[in-house]
């Protein structure tokens, strides 16, 4: 069998559906497929049809019955609580099948939706795998979502229960959760029949009789139940992304594809193995969370951490580390922002020495694009290969990546190396032709896309069509800008969006990023297009400077705005930049650029439902008066 990165990409390209039957051997089907893919609907394709499994016993009661289920399934790690807790494959598998019994009892079934609104406990993925276990469809809404933002998805997936928490904790703070579902369910239209919610030691949320009921107490007399068997077709999750229109898009996933598919990917892409622990630090009410701290690594029966706090402040910026070091964990898998929020606190990474990492063998950084400063200084200081990937809520896993389990290429700082089997990735102009390798175009994926990916978005089939494959047809469309170089390496430079047109001249802000991250004073940064009356638009530069600098700040913007003009030109029109305490974020730590723009440009906005801290625009707004921007701020921003 093909083994080599270069055969295993060339059989997934040229015979598709040989290449994923042959991987989807390693699942466990109740019944095979009739059709590995059916096309007959496109661009709507369906994957394995005919073929019948249950995700939650490919997830954990395949490895019991093999054995394994005194292997440890999953550490949850809670540096918040001062918590660490265990569970085997069979201590788990009988968590879930007791609460999937709770579902059951309050009327939940095949096909029913459950929205989940849970902080980074055990019980959120026991809550994922017991809709799995009976077929019911989950929608994760990330904890301490806004009321508002939490009742349109449930107007949209028009839930029969709700599963919470009475809080969250987020590094110090205490987040009530039990308020935000109450008002949330006043102001959607679908009221859930059934609220059970998980009561913490640190809040107890009062109970609305008749609807809500205790999780402790359900479970007490609950009876297990079995694995339902569901077609490969049908939906394990929906998953809102934002949308443009305000209205959020419900990313829909199917149970066969979706299990063939990331089982693969443990080994394939990030060298794991079934008795190797790996650790995900991420959300589950992210994509990254679905895929990578539930899913894929239970799939595969390795050890997965669910850890409960942030990369600095819980309690200090040596937290990663510890983590590392007491689970003995192989290979890790964050967001740049994680580690440049570690860098800035700790920029000489001192606290590394209190800890024995020695078996930590890989970084994995996604989720946005990671500067080559972050991965230098990452490298430098782990002494491991750190490795970018790329990809999206609605890809479910990497569309680019060095897989390191198929070949360990040369790092380009700034590429996300090369596509990963499955994904015919290419570069298009605006006018759908291709762009020659080195120039920058949109990001595509050849339809149709690999098993576990996005199927259509919920209830919107004509909005799927519209927002991915309208613009190039026969293709998916990314909304990411780059390019491919003459080595099949691919550079995401920026979403499309970000790409700025200066005097006529398209520009990459990430580039311009790249720059600036590398001042040695700079912990992160972002750059944005503003509009200018003479050449359209132009860039502006923010610095977060690292801890301990005590410099004059405008020397390290002359500095940077020199920096640009040597390493991009003059071309780049980079004249403008200012030093800010820190940057607006979501809570998956990605720089709201967009909002900041609409600042510095004195366009309306709204203050984003994913934001980590709406104080940061006011700060925004002050920073951008002092260069000259964003003059007459905005009163109706809200």
């Amino acid at each position: 069998m093909a083994n080599t990165y270069e055969e295993v990409y060339q059989h997934s390209i040229e015979d598709p559906e040989g290449f994923w039957s042959g991987v989807a051997e390693d699942v466990h089907w109740y019944k095979k497929w009739d059709q590995v893919l059916d096309t007959s609907d496109a661009p709507f394709y369906r994957w394995f049809v005919g073929g019948e499994l249950n995700t939650c016993y490919n997830a954990l009661d395949l490895h019991v019955d093999r054995g394994r289920g005194d292997t440890v399934a999953l550490i949850y790690d809670s540096p918040v609580t001062d918590t660490i807790k265990k569970y085997t494959y069979a201590e788990l598998r009988d968590e879930v099948a007791r609460f999937a019994g709770v579902l059951a009892e309050q009327g939940v079934g095949k096909g029913d939706r459950v929205v989940i609104y849970m902080p980074m406990i055990p019980e959120a993925a026991i809550a994922m795998l017991a809709c799995a276990r009976i077929g019911a469809v989950h929608s994760v809404v990330f904890g301490g979502f806004a009321a508002k933002e939490l009742a349109t998805r449930i107007d949209d997936a028009e839930p029969k229960a709700i599963v919470s928490a009475s809080c969250g904790i987020e590094g110090s703070r205490i987040i009530e959760y039990k308020p935000l579902l109450d008002k949330a369910i006043t102001l959607s239209e679908v009221e859930p029949e059934t609220c059970i919610v998980f009561q913490r030691p640190q809040v107890t949320a009062s109970l609305v009789a008749g609807r809500d009921h205790e999780w402790r107490a359900l479970m007490a007399e609950a009876a297990p139940v079995d694995c339902v068997p569901v077609a490969a077709t049908d939906p394990l999750y929906i998953l809102y992304t934002s949308g443009t229109t305000g209205k959020p898009k419900g990313v829909v996933r199917d149970n066969g594809g979706h299990a063939v598919a990331l089982k693969w990917t443990m080994k394939a892409i990030y060298d794991i193995d079934e008795d190797d622990v790996w650790w995900a630090a991420s959300d589950v009410g992210w994509v990254v969370g679905h895929s990578y701290i539930v899913y894929a690594p239970l799939f595969k029966g390795c050890t997965t951490v669910l850890f409960e706090g942030k990369p600095v402040g819980t309690p200090d910026a040596g937290v990663f580390w510890r983590v590392i070091s007491e689970h003995d964990v192989k290979c890790m898998f964050t967001a740049p922002t994680a580690y440049r929020a570690i860098k800035r606190e700790d920029p000489e990474a001192k606290l590394i020495n209190d800890y024995d990492i020695s078996n930590f063998e890989i970084l994995f950084l996604a989720g946005e694009r990671s500067d080559p400063d972050t991965i230098q200084w990452s490298e430098n200081n782990l002494d491991v290969p750190v490795i970018d990937h790329w990809w999206q809520t609605e890809t479910g896993w990497a569309i680019a990546a060095n897989c390191m389990g198929l070949h360990h290429f040369p790092v380009k700082y700034g590429s996300a190396t090369k596509a990963a089997p499955g994904w015919d990735v290419q570069v298009l102009g605006p006018d759908g032709t291709p762009r020659s390798p080195g120039e920058i175009g949109d990001l595509v994926a050849k339809l149709p896309l690999p098993p576990g990916t996005l199927s259509t978005l919920y209830n919107a089939e004509a909005r799927y069509k519209e927002a991915y494959l309208q613009e190039f047809p026969g293709y998916y469309k990314t909304a990411d800008a780059g390019y491919i170089d003459a080595d099949d390496y691919i550079h995401v430079m920026a979403r499309t969006d970000d790409i700025i047109n200066v005097a006529g001249h398209r520009l990459s802000t990430g580039a311009m990023e790249e720059v600036l991250a590398d001042h040695p004073d700079v912990a992160e940064c972002a750059v944005l297009g503003v509009v200018d009356t003479l050449k359209g638009e132009v860039p502006v530069g923010f610095l977060v400077l690292n801890a301990g600098v005590d410099r004059d700040p405008q020397e390290v913007v002359d500095e940077v705005i020199q920096m640009v003009r040597d390493r991009i030109g003059p071309i780049a029109s980079f004249k403008k930049a200012t030093v800010v305490d820190r940057l607006p974020k979501t809570r998956s730590g990605k720089t709201l650029r967009g909002t900041i723009r609409k600042i510095a440009n004195n366009q309306p906005y709204n203050v984003p439902a994913t934001i980590d801290d709406p104080s940061i625009l006011d700060e925004m707004a002050d920073a951008l008066e002092e260069i000259g921007l964003a003059k007459a701020r905005d009163e109706e921003a809200s």
